[in-house]
């Protein structure tokens, strides 16, 4: 792939299923993109976009979908194409695709776009994409069985490499994932043609190692931002800023996690190249600059000599152990109708986070919500005071507890080997048991599995969002982690 070919990229983004906002302006744009790309560059190209568009599609769904794409613009962008050539064929992709037995990815946005005729079915379609998928499939094979695969068929490999890939990194910003493909295919390339092999692929592992690294954590970054939007993805980075150093002040803490959150929203979707390299130059400036006197894990990330690695480091970070707060911070009350009620609400899981340095994110950002509730339904009626008592004891005050306990068990499960931890937690479950239980190995085994399964994935710092998140909205499996499962059954 060529490499300054990202800022021609965009309409390929609105292109998928060869859809265009105008027969015109889009049949240019494909033509003009084709063209220049050639046509092993354009399908390259397509695989990754449409492979991150389409995450949980099949290879064979992705490639039958590019298939079309390519023909499309090879039949109808050479010179003395028929002028129809472009809208006959998409609107023959776009039917093509609602048909029951369709060779394209499949979304359960289909049908709903199927309805619509014309060019507001090619937009609905258009719109379509995947989640992100917070566990990666992608697993690269082993430095004999690359060069194997890619000496029996090249392009087949790294079709399916880039498919696997892209699907794997959804949300990285292209530039980046492009980067790092290409950096990829080029040292499978080198190293395949290579006498020594083994001793090559460790050295263009250990050059790309920060690139990929990157594209890994970017990706992870702006799926957070695709799911929460800006105001809550605030929320999440003053949750991280405080719970890596609880000795930063909120003002602080506040002001990074806002930064930290236009940055997302700037780049995350950008096709300039060096969008988020240039934009964590001065954002990792603040944060050395505010946040390393009283941490002195971050003042060692600070010292790397590129901002890239100081970036990589801070992420990294795993929770502070040590509370910086004497007492339970009080709950968002009627103070918070005023004109800084927002900031209320701010300051209240900032001294949360304070007080619990590792209770799981998603149980903060629930209570953040909480307190949104409570705050929209409450201000505004005759006794706000007496409504926000009533969503205190009903709402806040359970997720407090529910917070707390978190903490407590996710300090267990950090302070404690895997194996020294299943043992202590065992032990627990088997002081529930009333003397005497019949399944009592079902019920402790059930426990064990139900709580490591949790905090496995969720008892660190940027734990998946959409899992760990659900595991909180659903009440069971919560109380089932967070407190006593088997006693709760009796």
């Amino acid at each position: 792939m060529k490499a300054g070919i990202v800022s021609l990229l965009l309409l390929l983004l609105t292109c998928t299923h060869g859809l265009q906002r105008g027969k015109d302006y889009f049949k240019e744009k494909v033509c003009n993109e084709y063209n220049i790309l050639g046509e092993t560059d354009f399908r390259s190209i397509s695989l990754v976009i449409n492979s991150r568009k389409y995450s949980n599609a099949t290879f064979e769904q992705i490639i039958s979908l590019v298939n079309d794409m390519v023909d499309l613009a090879k039949k109808c962008c050479t010179a003395g194409a028929d002028p129809d050539c472009y809208e006959n064929e998409s609107t023959a992709l776009s039917e093509k695709s609602c048909r029951p037995d369709a060779p394209f990815p499949r979304h359960p946005g289909i049908a709903g776009c199927c309805t619509e005729q014309g060019l507001a079915r090619k937009l609905c379609l258009a719109a379509l994409k995947h989640p992100s998928k917070e566990f990666p499939t992608y697993l690269e094979p082993s430095n004999e069985e690359i060069c194997d695969a890619f000496k029996k068929d090249p392009r087949g490999f790294e079709e399916r490499f880039l498919v696997e890939y892209s699907s794997d990194h959804s949300y990285a910003p292209l530039p980046i994932l492009l980067n790092s493909t290409r950096n990829y295919l080029s040292a499978v390339r080198t190293c395949c043609a290579s006498t020594q092999n083994n001793i090559c692929f460790l050295k263009e592992r250990l050059q790309h190692k920060p690139a990929q690294a990157f594209t890994h954590l970017s990706n992870k970054a702006c799926a957070l931002y695709a799911l929460l939007g800006k105001n809550k993805t605030t929320v999440s980075y003053l949750i991280k800023f405080t719970q890596q150093t609880p000795s930063l002040s909120f003002e602080n803490a506040r002001n990074l996690a806002g930064e930290t959150s236009e940055i997302l929203s700037k780049c995350c979707d950008s096709l300039e190249e060096n969008c988020f390299q240039n934009e964590l130059k001065l954002h990792i400036a603040h944060i050395c600059n505010t946040a390393c006197g009283g941490n002195e894990r971050l003042r060692t990330c600070c010292s790397s000599k590129d901002d890239v690695g100081k970036y990589l480091c801070i992420y990294s970070l795993p929770w502070d152990k040590h509370s910086q707060v004497p007492q339970v911070p009080s709950s968002v009350d009627e103070g918070a109708c005023g004109e800084d009620g927002e900031l209320d609400i701010y300051r209240n899981i900032y001294d949360v986070a304070r007080l619990y340095t590792r209770a799981p994110e998603a149980l903060l950002i629930t209570l953040y919500s909480a307190s949104q509730t409570a705050t929209s339904d409450c201000c505004g009626l005759p006794d706000p005071k007496a409504c926000f008592a009533e969503k205190d004891l009903k709402t806040i005050a359970p997720l407090h507890a529910l917070i707390e306990k978190g903490n407590e068990i996710c300090g267990e499960y950090s302070d404690h080997t895997y194996v020294e931890f299943l043992k202590r937690l065992r032990a627990n479950a088997l002081t529930l048991l009333p003397p005497g239980t019949v399944d009592a190995e079902d019920q402790v085994s059930a426990l064990v599995e139900q709580r490591t399964s949790y905090v496995t994935k969720c008892c660190h710092l940027n734990a998946p969002p959409t899992y760990c998140g659900i595991q909180v909205k659903d009440p069971v499996p919560t109380i089932c982690f967070l407190a006593d499962c088997i006693e709760n059954k009796s």
